[in-house]
């Protein structure tokens, strides 16, 4: 709730107007009657699908990812960002690209697909990452602690 998405938005619109090659996705808050009942994943191409939604019931029907009151729709998440993040991976090296990724935290990182295309941009060289990570708190992600504490990442904090 401190403003990582606005920037995020913010950024990647300067960059589309400058010309700049840009891809990726960001998450944003559904609200219903003034309370926050998800978040949406959005492609910087226009795609939009559920990452979560507030749990209707308290009980666990089926394997089901949970954040707190949200339950992840992995297959949601999956068909929008994975198909992005390997058209990213397989560009040609010659056009240097920007890939945004908002956010990189708890409910992402149920995905294991995505965790490996995270890893995979991060390794590419034609490829710059715009992302965001959560501040650790509680038990650490490990994805999150990697991607801190590579040499070639630099975080900046947002408050």
């Amino acid at each position: 709730g401190v403003g990582k998405t606005t920037l995020i938005q913010k950024v990647t619109q300067a960059l589309k107007s400058s010309g700049i090659p840009i891809d990726g996705f960001y998450t944003e808050e559904v609200r219903e009657g003034g309370r926050r009942t998800g978040f949406d994943v959005v492609t910087l191409s226009g795609k939009r699908g559920p990452l979560s939604r507030v749990s209707s019931d308290s009980s666990t029907s089926r394997r089901e990812y949970r954040v707190g009151q949200y339950v992840v729709d992995l297959v949601s998440f999956e068909q929008l960002v994975l198909p992005m993040l390997r058209n990213v991976n397989h560009g040609s090296n010659a056009e240097k690209k920007i890939c945004v990724i908002d956010e990189i935290g708890k409910m992402e990182l149920f995905s294991q697909a995505f965790i490996q295309a995270v890893r995979q941009t991060l390794a590419g060289s034609g490829t710059m990452v715009l992302g965001t990570i959560p501040i650790p708190k509680g038990k650490p992600l490990d994805l999150v602690e990697e991607i801190r504490s590579r040499k070639d990442v630099k975080v900046f904090t947002v408050s």
